[in-house]
């Protein structure tokens, strides 16, 4: 039964970037269907909120735990502080990440480390620690949340969209050197998904969301429930047999070609 498969409870999942956006609809997911949850990120009075939310929701036990995922220390403690409070860790969603946009030319040589520092270098140290555990487990699930640039890359993005992509292969071989072990490792693409934080960058830039979303298939952005129910799928039994993957949640493929709308209907035949 789907439902059975879907059931996390007595299982323990940290959640990074969980306070707000992708990570705290996936925190709250997760808790509704049982799981005992770690919330990470660097504000600390708005985790705490998050996780006090997500308790009360829930009924779960949620720890909230302020970290910088940039400081490598600070993400040991986070799976060290996992274990202490809960006793294991089963599932680890790398969720944290981002980027400031600008042209190739003008990217210093810092700022395109501290991206890859966000976005790879973060889940990297997250996954050897909180890997650890699993391997002694012999059972986990890791799902690293990727951006469709890392699929199709992004003008004003290099070293997001490379940082990405370099997300998404660290995925396939964690997944080929940890199945050994009932690890599976995957890793979800998010399109343009409409969280708080990137609704107010949009209207920073004097972007319109609906004529940005009339360029996707499905006609609008995602919402974060939508991203955290693939992230919260590949992190159950229901996806048991799907390891090393990159799934995008982006409402569809933005194709190149003739304008549909503008062509007559042709006979068949």
């Amino acid at each position: 039964m789907i439902s059975e498969q879907l059931d996390f409870a007595g299982r323990v999942a940290i959640v990074t970037g969980g306070g707000t956006g992708i990570g705290y609809a996936t925190a709250l997911q997760l808790a509704r269907l049982g799981a005992s949850v770690v919330v990470a990120s660097r504000g600390a009075e708005e985790l705490q909120t998050a996780a006090q939310r997500i308790a009360d929701r829930s009924g779960q036990r949620c720890l909230a735990v302020p970290t910088d995922v940039k400081d490598e220390d600070a993400v040991v403690q986070l799976v060290q502080r996992t274990v202490e409070s809960f006793g294991r860790v089963d599932i680890l969603i790398n969720n944290a990440g981002g980027t400031r946009m600008g042209p190739l030319e003008h990217i210093p040589s810092r700022g395109w480390d501290s991206i890859f520092e966000l976005n790879v270098r973060s889940a990297y140290v997250a996954t050897r620690e909180a890997g650890r555990h699993m391997m002694a487990q012999r059972c986990g699930a890791i799902v690293n949340v990727s951006s469709n640039a890392g699929i199709t890359g992004v003008k004003g993005g290099a070293h997001y969209a490379s940082a990405k992509s370099a997300l998404q292969m660290f995925t396939t071989v964690t997944a080929a050197e940890w199945g050994r072990y009932g690890i599976r490792a995957n890793c979800v693409a998010a399109g343009m998904i409409a969280s708080p934080r990137a609704a107010a960058a949009w209207d920073a830039a004097g972007l319109d969301a609906d004529d940005m979303g009339a360029g996707i298939p499905l006609g609008r952005p995602g919402t974060p429930d939508e991203m955290a129910n693939m992230i919260v799928f590949l992190a159950s039994d229901a996806a048991s047999y799907i390891t090393g993957q990159t799934i995008a949640v982006n409402g569809g493929p933005a194709l190149g070609g003739i304008d549909l709308d503008a062509v007559p209907a042709m006979a068949a035949g």
